[in-house]
């Protein structure tokens, strides 16, 4: 009986500074350009930028298979960030991509929601609170405005609204170029 559990015990630490070993000497480092990028994206996991998520995108962007200005939710603000980044000239938006939208959140219709889950299961950050059969709701403060959830929904009771802006939510404009097309055309007048 002893016997045994000093083989168990021998076996156990070789194999353990084996395993110790192996990770140190074939430890596969990430790219920290890519940690960088991914920390500067949006994280909302939207797929606007035609890849599947956040990180997947940095990926693409830090081996220069991608662009700095296909991601909406980051908008401008984003693009100019990761210029800064990677010391490139600032982008506007692509043709092929999304054009960027004012920050807005779900809403569920809850007299037309049927419980169908389809919603809950494209909802990439949770943000859709209900159970099958059930009426479903949107937690707003959890809710990236992807509008992944609304090309799922069989009934059509999703809507995106725009958020207002409040102290908290404004943001200082680049005196460079007009905040908003609309508003210096109503300054002029």
């Amino acid at each position: 009986m002893l016997i045994a559990l000093l083989v168990m015990s021998v076996l156990a630490l070789l194999l353990g500074s084996v395993l110790g070993f192996s990770a140190i000497k074939f430890h596969v480092e990430g790219n920290p350009l890519v940690d960088k990028i991914d920390a500067i994206l949006p994280q909302t996991q939207c797929g606007q930028c035609s890849f599947p998520g956040c990180k997947p995108y940095a990926t693409a962007i830090a081996a220069g298979e991608a662009d700095i200005n296909r991601c909406p939710p980051g908008g401008e603000e984003g693009i100019r960030k990761l210029a800064d980044l990677l010391g490139r000239d600032f982008v506007p938006f692509g043709e092929d991509a999304a054009a960027p939208k004012p920050k807005s959140v779900a809403v569920i219709d809850e007299n037309t929601c049927i419980g169908c889950t389809l919603c809950i299961q494209a909802c990439p950050v949770d943000a859709i609170s209900g159970a099958a059969k059930q009426m479903h709701t949107i937690i707003a403060a959890e809710c990236t405005g992807c509008e992944l959830c609304i090309p799922p929904c069989p009934v059509e009771c999703i809507t995106m609204v725009p958020l207002p802006q409040t102290v908290q939510s404004w943001k200082w404009h680049n005196p460079a170029e007009p905040a908003n097309p609309a508003n210096s055309a109503a300054q002029t007048q």
